[in-house]
């Protein structure tokens, strides 16, 4: 039989293999973008987004163990799978449209979902809620980054 958390990990990693939808001429125009000074943690945020994805995803299992396969617990799957959605959307629609505009507006509006996410999960489970701590942290960190890089970079706003 296959397990809850296969399922859930296995839809978070196929969603996530969407960030990948990116071309060689994006990836070199966001290269050659300036970042603000500030930014000297560049390398470490592969390792904080797959930090925030699993805990995301372990937050999804223990609401749904908590209550499996009710229509409550099915709509805040559909909540959780929008929010990896908006995550993921990020860098290829940002890259895509070679828009830091686009880029900052994604990642507010991801921050709002994964408001609305916490606090919809909490009366389930305050672990869970508390696993998606992580993500509503990092969120505006890279949403401000991304606006700061306007800034720096007016021809790509």
């Amino acid at each position: 039989m296959i397990k809850s958390w296969m399922i859930i990990g296995g839809v978070a990693i196929l969603v996530a293999l969407g960030a990948n939808l990116i071309q060689p001429s994006d990836r070199k125009w966001f290269k050659r973008l300036q970042r603000p000074r500030w930014l000297t943690f560049e390398a470490a945020i592969p390792v904080i987004w797959s930090v925030i994805f699993i805990c995301g995803a372990w937050s999804a299992y223990i609401v749904w163990e908590t209550n499996p396969g009710t229509t409550s617990t099915w709509l805040l799957m559909s909540l959780y799978l929008i929010l990896e959605i908006a995550i993921v959307a990020y860098t290829p629609v940002m890259f895509r449209l070679r828009s830091l505009q686009a880029g900052t507006i994604i990642g507010g509006t991801g921050f709002i979902i994964g408001l609305i996410l916490i606090l919809a999960v909490l009366p389930v489970s305050s672990w869970a809620a508390l696993l998606l701590v992580p993500f509503l942290l990092w969120s505006p960190i890279g949403t401000y980054t991304t606006w700061q890089m306007q800034s720096l970079n007016p021809q790509d706003a």
